[in-house]
């Protein structure tokens, strides 16, 4: 293809892209657009009206299955949609008409971040950050609160992204998409934005210029009427603002000044209520499709014109390369704008670890960052695997985000390597992975009493409570996760490392626990999470822990200690300098313990950060796990006030089992909203089974059975609070 000395010439044709990125969604872009690829079944978009005298059929199982949403700008495609695929228009969506609405609501605000003393010698403050493009499911058919798997994409490492897209869309569905509630509650705790998509598809791909013109169309007061809508959507459901995407070629000048003043009216109406833009680098200011690889004079206006910011970040394309990432950072300075508001696209979609990235165009080493940048689709930390258990997921997630060394303290050496082509690689000398741990500081929420943390990953083999398996079902449900550590794992020991990881074969509560197995030869220190907790007289550290479950005999006894950093690190990859508190605890396969730490004489001082110590007694192996740790400042006096007035919305029932929308008004109380809720059956029995939890007020549960001939299924709601104590039970029954 000709170039130009800013990029892509405009006035060629789109050039063949290499199929990895050009699958554009294999799970629910471009390739269902040109398959029809199916989504599961689910309820109209409309009510249709009965005739008088008649009652609407009773809802089957599909109809009740809530999924996120998407829709087309208005207009919508030709023909009929494939199965399961419903197709709607957003200039036609109101919250009063969303039958979804109350599932698909974000209830986790926005939490703020610190950054504390790297980890990382390497790793930088305040300069380049990380935006995420996953797609999480289909863009038909993705559930809107988890499903019973195991096998999904857990993301857990929040502390290293700023931004995360939810990535989907296509011809043949819908191309503007809402997060789903799991994933911007899950995003929020860890103070990360979450963005919808807006996705207009190449001419290949079924895009239609009309959807474009559609989006950017006037009322005739001169407004922007999808802009508002668009605005009301993350209002409405709670997330933090779109990414939008015009991919569709054929447009012109014209085109491109309205789809500009779009954009500028789409943040003037989202800035007030925290809303952002990022525009991505394809549509140029010819109006034709050209994809850049840089910020230049043909797509600037995009990103900042005369009258100031249109958009808040921009993606810049994967064409780039040093050159032109180096001229972007520099063009961006002239404008006003942070360098560090561009993301240069890294595709690893297909490779992963092994794509070969020019990490020094990005983020060299020995200077400041030229960029930031972005990943496309890394769930191929999950993709990729022919074992998909969640052990085997995070410890491909942890070596992604981490590094091989599996500790961001302590990381593996580069190794050299040559880009020749493609994806943000160009001529010259690069580096095999560079682990975001190594490059960008991670960031914390935890800045306030009371905290918990349960290793919940938001996803399971079973549901725990209190040691006990309560329900034996896989499951996943982001919105349930925890705040996990930032760093994985940071471990000191002057002996032999034993390995920490997320574990599923036992926990305390949720779906996981924190594992430990080696034969240490020395004591280990393992650091938990980055704080700035405020201690009072009444502060009390707790930790949840146990040894085995191998057979007694087999493991070593430990000694155990909790540590608190009353100071930060002197500088990047200092060590933490922790106080060790006597507990005068020993693990010797007793099951899961409480070990409490009274933090008295530590009274006005701040805790920025909390860890373990333990010391194998003995050379037998070990084998520990962490099922929780908290620190509180009261006693535990106080249980969250109930949820009130459950009641089962609608169901179905079939065979002997049922499908149904459960919802419940939200608990209000001196103690404040929720950490989540959950819902338990209630056997015959009175055995109580767990079914499910979320952040908001409404759950769908799929396929209960009927216990025996009871006459009634009885289900109880209960409030859960930060340090897990649960409120008293709501109750509702559905009779069979």
């Amino acid at each position: 293809m000709p170039e130009t000395d800013n990029g892509v010439d405009p006035r060629t044709p789109p050039a063949t892209v290499r199929p990895t990125r050009r699958r554009v969604l294999a799970t629910g872009a471009g390739a269902a657009a040109l398959l029809g690829l199916a989504g599961r079944a689910r309820a109209a978009a409309a009510p249709v009206p009965l005739p008088v005298g008649t009652s609407a059929p009773a809802p089957t199982p599909a109809d009740l299955a809530p999924y996120a949403s998407y829709w087309f700008p208005d207009s919508l495609p030709s023909g009929t949609p494939g199965p399961g695929i419903v197709w709607r228009s957003l200039s036609r969506w109101t919250p009063e008409g969303d039958p979804d609405l109350a599932h698909n609501t974000s209830t986790v605000p926005l939490a703020e971040r610190f950054t504390p003393v790297p980890a990382n010698r390497a790793a930088r403050a305040g300069q380049a950050r990380i935006s995420s493009l996953v797609s999480f499911g289909p863009t038909a058919g993705n559930p809107s609160q988890g499903s019973p798997t195991a096998d999904h994409y857990a993301l857990t490492h929040w502390a290293y992204i700023d931004e995360l897209v939810f990535w989907g869309g296509s011809a043949g569905e819908g191309i503007v998409l809402a997060p789903n509630a799991p994933v911007v509650d899950a995003a929020h705790r860890n103070g990360v934005r979450v963005l919808g998509n807006v996705f207009l598809p190449p001419v290949a791909y079924g895009g239609d210029l009309r959807w474009t013109r559609d989006l950017v169309r006037r009322d005739s007061l001169g407004r922007f009427p999808i802009a508002d809508k668009l605005v009301q959507v993350a209002r409405t459901y709670g997330f933090d603002g779109w990414f939008v995407n015009a991919e569709t070629d054929g447009g012109d000048s014209g085109l491109a000044t309205r789809m500009r003043e779009f954009l500028r009216a789409l943040r003037a109406a989202g800035e007030p209520h925290g809303l952002r833009i990022t525009w991505y680098d394809a549509m140029n200011s010819t109006g034709r499709v050209g994809w850049q690889g840089a910020l230049n004079a043909l797509n600037q206006e995009f990103f900042e014109d005369r009258a100031g910011k249109v958009s808040d970040t921009m993606f810049v394309d994967f064409r780039w390369s040093p050159d032109t990432l180096a001229a972007s950072g520099a063009l961006a300075d002239r404008l006003g704008r942070s360098r560090h508001e561009l993301w240069a696209a890294v595709d690893t979609e297909s490779r992963g670890w092994d794509s070969v990235v020019d990490w020094e165009a990005i983020v060299p080493r020995g200077r400041d960052h030229v960029v930031s940048y972005g990943f496309y689709r890394p769930e191929w930390t999950r993709n990729h695997l022919t074992d998909r258990s969640p052990g085997a997921f995070h410890h491909a997630d942890d070596r992604f985000w981490t590094g091989e060394s599996l500790d961001p303290a302590r990381p593996a050496p580069e190794s050299g390597d040559t880009a020749t082509s493609g994806s943000g690689s160009a001529s010259g000398s690069a580096s095999r992975w560079r682990a975001p741990a190594t490059v960008v500081a991670d960031r914390s929420t935890v800045t306030g009493l009371p905290f918990a943390c349960s290793f919940n990953t938001g996803h399971g083999l079973r549901w725990y409570d209190g040691g006990r398996v309560v329900s034996d079902a896989p499951w996943n449900h982001l919105g349930l996760q925890d705040r996990l550590p930032g760093r994985r794992w940071a471990v000191d020991t002057a002996g032999a490392r034993p390995s920490v990881t997320l574990d599923f074969a036992d926990a305390w509560r949720g779906g996981s626990s924190l594992l430990v197995e080696g034969t240490p030869t020395a004591p280990v220190i393992i650091g938990l999470h980055s704080t700035r907790l405020p201690l009072t007289r009444g502060s009390v550290l707790e930790l949840v822990h146990a040894t085995g479950p191998e057979p007694a005999g087999n493991t070593a006894e430990i000694a155990v200690e909790v540590g608190l950093a009353l100071r930060e690190p002197s500088g990047p990859g200092e060590p933490v300098p922790y106080t060790w508190l006597p507990t005068g605890t020993r693990d010797a396969g007793q099951g899961w313990r409480t070990t409490r730490a009274g933090l008295a004489s530590l009274a006005g001082r701040t805790a920025y950060g909390l860890a373990v110590r333990i010391t194998a007694l003995g050379k037998k192996p070990v084998v520990w796990r962490i099922g929780a740790v908290s620190v509180r400042d009261e006693a535990r006096t106080r249980r969250p006030a109930p949820p009130t007035a459950p009641v089962v919305d609608a169901s179905s029932r079939r065979d002997g089992r049922a499908w149904l929308r459960l919802s419940w008004r939200a608990a209000a109380g001196p103690v404040g909203r929720p950490r989540h809720y959950e819902v338990w059956r209630v056997l015959p029995d009175g055995t109580r089974r767990f079914l499910g939890g979320t952040c908001g007020t409404a759950l769908y549960l799929p396929d209960v059975p009927r216990a025996g001939r009871e006459r009634a299924a009885a289900f109880e709601v209960r409030a859960v609070d930060e340090l897990y104590a649960v409120s008293e039970a709501a109750r509702t029954t559905l009779v069979w």
